[in-house]
């Protein structure tokens, strides 16, 4: 069955209403609310992305998962990333295990390169080793799940002699995955582990994606692994109200936010049009804006296009009123989510 979920990296940019930020102590207290209203509307996980900028409130995901999972009972909580580069896997592990016990086995863990490259500085890592630092790493926290005892010889991490990593996940085989922006050797790279997937779809068409997945499950075979634990899942932006127009025209204002604020640090992104934010909100675009009709009828084809297993929607992308922030995710998982399950489980009898 097919997971529906909400994404979200705390963003703080600019109110339409106020011209005024929120403030990231406001927005990190507000967001333990939005974590346990989704449970309480059956949506089936809640993920929390890693930043180290002005315009975003979580510079550390895995305290407010662990305070989400407190009041909640069914939904997953995952990062969205963590960014695995520039940061110790043995921390990682053990922050990931803490949540999974406070939950009672409904922790997972997603690493990243990340999109924003803040954090190599802060932390005193050197970006011309970007990928050689994802790599071992992402090695060494797949070493410490495997074997209570670390064994590790490492070149850009710490040498480990035989030392136990505590404490252990709930969960026996304690979820890992991986998610990329669509790059095609990340992807031939996660499949040649067996790990699961997670795309980042927030530009372009959708269906790009379709050829990249396929080529992930076909090397994942190859290599002898477990398709079926080769899960696939995609998070893509997007808002919610009980009138249509009313997302779209209200949605406009804090994307171009943020879509202007990354483009300053990114020469392939250009400030957002309205032209632009048509077509991304259109039936072929990469957002998915409406009401529950609209977005259930854009997430069921998209689901069914790429063949998802878990879609989260990324929700806000820009800051929102709390209150509306609230209600969309009301009518996310009380009147998308049964529409999309229902119709996947129709199809499956």
């Amino acid at each position: 069955m097919i997971e529906l979920g909400i994404s979200t990296f705390g963003e703080t940019t600019f109110l339409e209403e106020t011209g005024k930020p929120i403030t990231h102590q406001e927005r990190i207290r507000n967001m333990i609310e939005e974590i346990e209203l989704a449970d309480r509307v059956g949506l089936d996980v809640y993920a929390v992305g890693e930043h180290h900028r002005e315009d975003f409130a979580v510079s550390a995901p895995e305290i407010i998962l662990a305070a989400g999972a407190v009041n909640t009972k069914q939904i997953r909580l995952s990062s969205a990333v963590t960014i695995l580069s520039s940061i110790d896997p043995v921390r990682v592990y053990q922050q990931y295990a803490t949540i999974d016990a406070l939950s009672n086995g409904r922790a997972e863990i997603m690493a990243g390169r990340g999109s924003f490259v803040e954090s190599f500085p802060l932390f005193g890592y050197d970006l011309s080793d970007y990928d050689a630092l994802f790599d071992e790493k992402l090695d060494m926290l797949l070493a410490i799940k495997d074997k209570v005892n670390l064994n590790w010889s490492g070149k850009y991490t710490q040498t480990v002699t035989n030392r136990p990593v505590y404490p252990r996940a709930v969960q026996d085989d304690f979820p890992i995955q991986i998610a990329t922006g669509g790059n095609p050797y990340s992807t031939q790279r996660i499949a040649e582990l067996g790990l699961p997937i997670v795309y980042a779809i927030i530009g372009g068409h959708p269906k790009a994606f379709r050829q990249l997945i396929k080529m992930y499950r076909q090397v994942g075979r190859l290599k002898g692994h477990d398709v079926s634990k080769m899960t696939v899942s995609a998070h893509s932006w997007g808002w919610l109200s009980d009138d249509k127009e009313k997302a779209e025209r209200e949605y406009f204002y804090p994307t171009k936010q943020l879509v202007d604020a990354v483009s300053k640090d990114r020469p392939h992104w250009r400030a957002l049009t309205y032209e632009d934010y048509l077509q991304s909100i259109g039936e072929e675009g990469a957002m998915f804006v409406g009401d529950a009709d609209t977005v259930a009828d854009k997430l069921i084809r998209v689901i069914e296009d790429l063949g998802l297993d878990r879609f989260m929607l990324h929700l806000p992308v820009g800051s929102m009123p709390h209150e509306e922030t609230l209600k969309a995710i009301k009518i996310y998982g009380e009147e998308v989510a049964p529409r999309v399950r229902e119709y996947f489980a129709t199809k499956m009898v």
